[in-house]
């Protein structure tokens, strides 16, 4: 029984990767498909790769994940049904989010799941680390890409004020491809990791590996390799809100944006340890970059939409996982 709890826990936790991966797609290539300057399912094709290749730059996002936010829940059937609850209500989430087309987090919403559900279990919540590691962040990320991307604009615009503005454009066009690599790149490094470390917890409930050890290779392949195919099977309702509903970006604007979500992302995953929302990120880098343009260029009811479901977003994810144990505990106690 307990092997095939482990097991179908494992299987949950790819799927909510693959829809990771198709609900996150948008916030790698929405900006280039935006402007052009790549065609969708290009786009589509070098983020799945690269997604797969940042997924084994590093495991202390991981490690966050699996340590510093719940404390393990006990072995057996109760911390399995604690992790498989977490689960659902990250997936149930995503797929609402989804449907409406709103840019939440994967992220926040793994995180909101993992409390509910350790709540409800029984299992101590390590309220520090939530707010060092999730809370804090979740404020100061959007605030940093927000500041970063107006200011980096900025600096582009002055910087090539006397180019001529097509040739500009069809350079930056150029440009976009490397700035959109580093992002899809910076969400596999932040967003496969996590699902790692909801692994790498349930093979610790199951005695299978010790807290501490290293992530197992199969453990970062599969990972990554759903995340890939997530990525791949593109999650357009959202990309149409992030590529246009925001701004209409231009390909200047475009890389200003892709550039400062990377660096953000890389810089919170090996500096910070801190797995951040890259949905947050490059939504707060699109509304700086675009107020360069006017403050009234961004459409600012939308981005209030937005910003509302990254509030809701924890709680939400609380409430359907602690529900869920609820039914599990009813089901199998």
């Amino acid at each position: 029984m307990d092997t095939f709890a482990l097991v179908v826990t494992i299987g949950v936790a790819l799927g909510f990767t693959y829809t990771n991966g198709f609900h996150d797609s948008a916030n790698a290539i929405a900006t280039s498909v935006s402007t052009r300057a790549l065609t969708p399912r290009v786009a589509l094709v070098m983020a799945a790769l690269m997604n797969l290749a940042g997924a084994f730059l590093g495991q202390s996002v991981a490690k966050t994940v699996s340590e510093g936010i719940i404390e393990t829940p006990p072995s057996g059937g109760k911390g399995m049904g604690i992790l498989f609850a977490a689960l659902l209500g990250a997936i149930v989430w995503n797929l609402v989010t989804w449907y409406f087309g709103l840019p939440s987090s994967s992220s926040h919403a793994l995180f909101g799941g993992m409390v509910g559900a350790a709540l409800a279990g029984g299992t101590e919540v390590i309220w520090s680390g939530v707010l060092e590691k999730i809370i804090i962040p979740m404020f100061v990320s959007p605030f940093v890409g927000l500041i970063a991307g107006y200011l980096v604009m900025v600096a582009i615009m002055w910087m090539f004020r006397r180019a001529n503005p097509n040739k500009a454009r069809r350079g930056f066009r150029i440009a976009q491809t490397v700035s959109a690599a580093a992002m899809a790149l910076g969400h596999g490094l932040q967003d496969a990791q996590k699902t790692m470390g909801i692994v790498v917890m349930a093979l610790v409930i199951a005695d299978v590996q010790q807290s501490g050890d290293e992530i197992p290779v199969w453990v970062r392949i599969a990972c990554a390799v759903m995340l890939s195919l997530g990525t791949y099977a593109g999650g357009w309702r959202i990309m149409r809100t992030l590529g246009r509903k925001i701004i209409e970006l231009d390909p200047p604007q475009g890389f200003a944006a892709e550039s400062t979500g990377a660096s953000i992302m890389f810089g919170s995953a090996f500096l910070f340890h801190a797995p951040i929302s890259t949905t947050h990120v490059i939504t707060s880098a699109i509304m700086g970059v675009g107020a360069t343009k006017r403050v009234n260029a961004v459409r600012w009811g939308v981005a209030k939409n937005i910003v509302l479901g990254w509030f809701i977003t924890m709680p939400a994810a609380a409430a359907v996982a602690a529900g869920s144990y609820a039914i599990i505990w009813l089901a199998f106690a």
